[in-house]
């Protein structure tokens, strides 16, 4: 009997079950991973082309209520979405197996299970694997992006993926840090352009006397270092996307000669009379109120119309907070990729720090913050004083708070580490010397 092509794994903490199972897959599927850990989970969704995952639902000693099943369906859902997922549980747990189902998971699977039933339930799922790969939009094999579950960034990647088919102008609104130069590389990579050139210009760093050269080009002789005919950004990006970053911040005198190049759909060089006919899909950003600007006329409104075919408004972490943790484990795998490294984790202790936590930053600076603490980090765990992110000063503090005892905990073991230390434990913790003494006394730690 030929084996069908599909990679399957095993995600369960008795080995026994793990051995059972893929004795009884392999005989019918090409390749089968197991995993002791659902920790292992990430790394084995990032080297492979997983299409399912049989999960169990249960890992703790005297934890059977199947949330950590629950978790980590959301978490392999986010990361790699045509991945089908089946769920492994006893028979007295199906309720949470059907909450599973009602969020993503494929099927269940009884345990002990019947070989039959367990091989016509993977099957289907290998099939719906191959059908959902099919449907994808994103044949992007050099970077995976990540998406999240909260509702509202559901909502700007479904908007993008309808908009990236056509050739409309694009402006992504939002703060700074939260994406938006990785969602105009998505639409590009998602539009019939995908093969051709993606240019990024960062309109913010460039200088007015820099403008119409690097975005026009210029001719020979056209000023004192123009050496050689040099093309400009625009004719770089030709029949591909040309991606105007923070294009708020151009002055005014200078809209008018972007807005030629969007209505002519030509570009002059500088130091030349021909026009050359261009090609291009826009899309552009800002961070600025640019309604605002229009009003108070800082921004021509006939500008705005052209790069504003459609706009599409990325949220702040601090309005998706479902998708914090799983975005923080997302890249930790991905800083650590960056420098070679394999098996990092958070502390058990540190999501609730993560989704409290303000992130004023955005994404921008949640990586900064990951990427600082897995190199100062010791034995591939970051823990809450690593990612520097105690700083909880908006927060009101009172007993009822449930971070209060961890905390406690995570001062104790920076103050005995810089041995009662005020200034060294603070900038461990990112607090200020006033804050650090105010939680001394809150919890009492003083000698």
């Amino acid at each position: 009997m030929r084996k069908k092509q599909a990679q399957i794994l095993i995600v369960d903490d008795q080995e026994e079950i793990l051995f059972s199972a893929k004795m009884i897959l392999k005989k019918h599927f090409e390749t089968i991973f197991t995993a002791n850990s659902p920790k292992n989970i990430i790394s084995a969704l990032t080297e492979n082309e997983i299409n399912v995952v049989l999960l169990d639902m249960n890992y703790r000693i005297g934890f059977e209520d199947g949330r950590e099943g629950i978790h980590w369906l959301k978490e392999i859902k986010t990361l790699s979405p045509n991945t089908i997922v089946i769920l492994m549980t006893a028979f007295g747990k199906i309720e949470t197996a059907v909450e599973g189902i009602k969020i993503g998971a494929f099927d269940y699977v009884l345990k002990p299970w019947n070989n039959e039933k367990l091989l016509e339930t993977i099957d289907k799922a290998v099939a719906e694997s191959r059908k959902n790969n099919k449907k994808t939009v994103v044949e992007n094999t050099e970077r995976r992006y990540f998406t999240g579950t909260s509702q509202k960034i559901k909502q700007a990647y479904a908007i993008a993926e309808k908009v990236a088919k056509t050739d409309a102008n694009v402006l992504i609104l939002g703060e700074n840090g939260t994406g938006k130069y990785v969602f105009a590389e998505f639409i590009h990579q998602n539009s019939e352009r995908k093969n051709q050139p993606f240019v990024h210009v960062d309109l913010g760093s460039l200088s007015e006397n820099l403008f119409e050269s690097e975005l026009f080009g210029y001719a020979k002789g056209a000023f004192t270092d123009a050496k050689t005919d040099t093309a400009g950004r625009f004719e770089a990006a030709q029949n591909g996307t040309i991606f105007l970053d923070e294009i708020g911040n151009i002055p005014l005198h200078l809209q008018s000669k972007l807005l030629h190049v969007l209505q002519t759909k030509t570009v002059t060089r500088l130091g030349e009379s021909k026009a050359r006919p261009l090609n291009v899909r826009i899309v552009s950003a800002t961070n600025n109120d640019i309604k605002a600007e229009v009003k108070n006329k800082t921004f021509r409104e006939d500008l705005l119309y052209r790069i504003n075919t459609m706009d599409i408004n990325l949220p702040p972490l601090r309005e998706r907070k479902e998708d914090i943790v799983p975005m923080a484990n997302f890249i930790l795998e991905q800083v650590a990729q960056k420098y070679n490294q394999e098996n990092w984790q958070f502390d058990d202790n540190v999501a609730p720090y993560l989704e409290r936590y303000p992130w004023k930053g955005n994404v921008r600076e949640m990586e900064n913050k990951i990427e600082r603490a897995l190199i100062l980090a010791d034995n591939n765990t970051i823990s809450v004083t690593d990612l520097n992110i105690l700083d909880f000063e908006d927060i009101q503090e009172n007993d009822d708070n449930p971070l209060s005892e961890m905390e406690k905990t995570a001062i104790e073991k920076a103050l005995l580490k810089h041995h009662g230390n005020i200034s060294k434990t603070a900038e461990e913790l990112g607090l200020s010397r006033a804050a650090l003494y105010r939680r001394i006394e809150k919890y009492d730690l003083k000698n």
